[in-house]
């Protein structure tokens, strides 16, 4: 398991290579990058900042990570997420999963996507003509991490 947060941009093929390097029992790999987008909604976004609290994002984020690998059989997994200032184009966000069978790294890479964008104390701010707009919660986003909860066990997620 790997959690980092970094200002610096990254490279998914070397960081799925070095995940998976030698361990000859992974099946599938599943990998997600997050674009910044160059609109939202009808308006023009020239950057976004994303700004987090040091340690705190990092616990939250190995957390949610640990709740992945109690979930699913992993043999690794990464989380990567930026923060600062980023451009249309850039990258934000790198999650791999990696297991000896690949319906569990699909759903363990959903999974960790799905509970970053609803619990990930991440906060955006996109630069657009009309000027700096903080990014409100979406309710897609927590329709789609709702999914993932345990109605026996109650929120895995909190």
């Amino acid at each position: 398991m790997a959690v980092r947060v970094q200002r610096e941009d990254f490279d998914p093929g070397a960081e799925m290579a070095a995940l998976t390097a030698g361990d000859h029992a992974v099946g599938g790999v599943c990998a997600f990058v997050g674009l910044v987008r160059d609109m939202a909604g009808d308006a023009a976004i020239s950057s976004m900042t994303l700004e987090h609290y040091p340690g705190m994002t990092e616990r939250e984020l190995e957390r949610i990570e640990a709740q992945a690998h109690e979930r699913w059989p992993l043999n690794a997994s990464l989380i990567i997420h930026r923060f600062g200032r980023l451009d249309p184009g850039d990258r934000i966000v790198l999650v791999v999963t990696a297991s000896s069978h690949r319906q569990a790294a699909f759903e363990s890479c959903q999974f960790l996507m799905d509970w970053l964008k609803t619990k990930a104390p991440f906060w955006k701010l996109e630069e657009t003509p009309a000027g700096g707009q903080w990014v409100d919660a979406r309710d897609s986003d927590d329709t789609a991490a709702a999914r993932w909860i345990d109605a026996t066990k109650g929120d895995r997620g909190s």
